[in-house]
């Protein structure tokens, strides 16, 4: 059973907000490195399904992951965004600009 004795509050010594502070920082940093990681990856799977090109997609994968611990290890995020760049500019050269073509590669017409 519990003890019905004194309650007992232990009391923080000093101000540990810097710390806090510090925390908050690396959590957003992850949740944004994160977050642009996935969203390659995302992009990467659009541009092997939807295109096609699963070699350019395999390509946006390793790249990604690659960007994504450098930019946790070293706690840069324009890397990150970069990468979301280059995985949307791949996705939009792999999936479009062809000319349509028929069955057996004749024009439809």
């Amino acid at each position: 059973m519990a003890d019905h004795g004194p309650v007992e509050y232990a009391t923080a010594q000093g101000s540990d907000l810097p710390a806090h502070e510090a925390m908050y920082d690396r959590f957003v940093h992850l949740v944004f490195v994160g977050c642009a990681h996935l969203t390659s990856i995302v992009v990467g799977l659009a541009v092997g399904a939807v295109a096609g090109q699963w070699l350019v997609a395999f390509a946006i994968f390793v790249i990604a992951t690659l960007v994504a611990i450098h930019g946790f290890l070293t706690g840069k995020r324009l890397p990150s965004v970069v990468m979301v760049v280059l995985s949307l500019l791949a996705l939009a050269l792999s999936s479009g600009g062809g000319s349509p073509t028929g069955p057996g590669g004749a024009s439809p017409g």
